[in-house]
């Protein structure tokens, strides 16, 4: 089980630093595809939650049904059940926020120091230094990957 909690670990850092990296190519120094020629739209249920309000770019609509889809390219290989599922969504999870946060780290316009309120527009609510969205993200994750790994 630890060798396979490590892969786990490791295949999300490296997905998350590649997304990362190839984002930062895209998007340059303007987050959330600011400057990017993409549709936008929002939606009215999700903006009424505290840290979840604003626009959804098509560019990263797309973005992330592509890391959805090559994360469970694996049940070519597998047959599909419950736990594996969960596995997987608790990935993509990691990786979205995990890529997320490393856009900064690696943005040379940002990086850690620029990593608050003021620098970053897009992400409206924050607890301290942490945008609230994180909080949402790591506590879908943990759910579904302790139910996923079958700790709980």
């Amino acid at each position: 089980m630890n060798e396979l909690l490590l892969k786990y670990f490791i295949f999300c850092l490296i997905s998350a630093t590649l997304l990362a990296l190839l984002e930062i190519q895209i998007e340059g120094q303007y987050g959330w595809a600011q400057k990017l020629p993409t549709f936008r739209f929002r939606i009215k249920l999700i903006d009424m939650l505290p840290g979840l309000q604003g626009d959804f770019s098509g560019y990263h609509i797309l973005l992330f049904i592509s890391v959805m889809t090559l994360i469970h390219s694996v049940f070519l290989f597998i047959k599909w059940d419950i736990y594996t599922e969960l596995i997987l969504i608790s990935a993509y999870m990691l990786i979205t926020n995990l890529e997320d946060f490393l856009w900064f780290v690696f943005n040379p316009a940002y990086g850690v120091k620029k990593f608050k309120k003021e620098d970053v527009w897009w992400h409206k609510d924050w607890i301290g230094r942490i945008p609230l969205k994180y909080f949402y993200c790591f506590i879908l994750w943990l759910v579904l990957f302790l139910i996923g790994f079958r700790f709980i």
